[in-house]
């Protein structure tokens, strides 16, 4: 049976249809790879009056210590004017902010310039974020950083092993420039955001049920960039779809880090071979010996697609490391961070040189999946002879029907 080029293949701006653009910080500080420096950030602010607040602070347009607004949904930070604010820090929230790179921001939506609360208010347990790490259209550099934002790590070099074009977190993604799509439009995993009539038409293509979790699988596993946006070839083969679910499936938990955390075998886990500085400076890899060199310090083994992975022509572990020791302007907010290098971040290192290497031995098996083409394809044509394309305008939008009441500016009621 002939199969589908890209060309033929739906747009996952159709088959997910609403998408919301990636949150706007306008500020690095509110951000950091440790929630102990997001505290002290606060409490310095807390602790400045008058012009050195709002020195502090670095406005912009957008947010200044004397901007109104609500409270973030589903979070407890004040909604007076920040320059008249004395109250502790909101308990800072994991989230995703570069390419498997977590760390914690401060929930406040007077610090942040554009925080999306349509995000927030579905963002739960059971959320599943999907994000585009490549659009298609060649917009793939870092872009859109504002004072006191600076782009972490360097171009990729020769070498670099390309990522999926998208990816998927359980944790309120920061990243730019791609649209974020959640999986569900509501809290408690419900009303998925997909084009209506989608999952009914391939339950009834492939002989049995699939639900949300399954067709983002799917979507992760067989997503490629083209000309007009990221595109996922459907099938209606049976098994090739479950050979492409359970790839996706697996793709997810490794991007996601949820429950058991991922491990290689024992002969290939790394382990930290040499004591790391208590301030590394420069981060090497060294290819012959597999490993990851941190001034003196030394992880080992860590497999070369490990380090050669990147996203948007960046490498994850530069950039991953650039993070956690570029160098901030002194006197400034972003200035207050640990003394010496956290513990918790080799351990999160040695996490990550492990997330990388699995997803690696992955792709292999993802660049089969579409190649040459997807079986008994499921085309544009079929979606819309089936009713499911064009999608509603109104699926492109967030719910609008909320169960809890948000506050506004200075205390009020707001209304939704």
């Amino acid at each position: 049976m002939p199969g589908v080029t890209h060309d033929d293949a739906p747009l996952l701006a159709d088959l997910m249809p609403w998408s919301v653009a990636p949150p706007r910080l306008g500020r690095g500080w509110p951000a950091a790879p440790d929630a102990a420096s997001l505290r002290a950030r606060w409490n310095a602010l807390m602790r400045a009056a008058g012009p050195d607040r709002g020195t502090l602070f670095q406005p912009t347009r957008s947010r200044t210590p004397h901007t109104a607004v609500a409270q973030l949904p589903g979070r407890s930070g004040g909604t007076e004017r920040l320059a008249r604010a004395c109250g502790p820090c909101p308990e800072p929230v994991r989230v995703l902010y570069a390419p498997f790179d977590e760390q914690w921001l401060i929930p406040d939506q007077r610090l942040i310039d554009a925080a999306r609360p349509e995000l927030w208010r579905v963002a739960d347990e059971r959320q599943i974020f999907v994000v585009e790490a490549a659009t298609g259209r060649g917009e793939h550099a870092p872009g859109g950083l504002a004072r006191g934002e600076r782009p972490a790590g360097g171009p990729g070099r020769g070498g670099t092993v390309p990522g999926p074009p998208l990816l998927a977190t359980s944790l309120l993604p920061l990243l730019r420039p791609g649209r974020i799509r959640p999986l569900y439009r509501r809290p408690g995993a419900a009303e998925p955001n997909l084009a209506p009539g989608l999952l009914e038409h391939l339950t009834a293509r492939l002989g049995h049920r699939v639900d949300p979790v399954d067709v983002l699988g799917w979507t992760v596993a067989a997503a490629r960039p083209t000309p007009a946006g990221i595109a996922v070839p459907l099938t209606g083969d049976a098994d090739a779809w479950a050979r492409g679910v359970e790839l996706g499936r697996r793709m997810l938990w490794l991007m996601r880090r949820d429950g058991e955390r991922p491990r290689l075998p024992g002969g290939r886990r790394p382990y930290v071979r040499a004591p790391l500085p208590s301030r590394p400076l420069t981060l090497r890899y060294d290819r012959d010996e597999e490993a990851l060199l941190l001034d003196e310090g030394r992880i080992a083994p860590v497999p070369p697609e490990a380090w050669d992975a990147e996203v948007n022509g960046v490498r994850v572990l530069e950039q991953w490391f650039a993070r956690r020791t570029e160098a901030a302007e002194p006197g400034t907010l972003a200035a207050i961070r640990p003394a010496g290098w956290p513990q918790t971040w080799t351990s999160e290192l040695l996490e990550l040189i492990t997330v990388l290497a699995l997803l690696a031995e992955l792709l292999p098996r993802r660049a089969a999946l579409t190649d040459p083409a997807a079986p008994d394809p499921v085309t544009p044509a079929e979606l819309g002879e089936a009713g499911v394309l064009p999608v509603p305008s109104a699926a492109r939008r967030p719910a609008s029907v909320l169960g809890t009441h948000e506050e506004g500016p200075e205390g009020q009621l707001a209304l939704l």
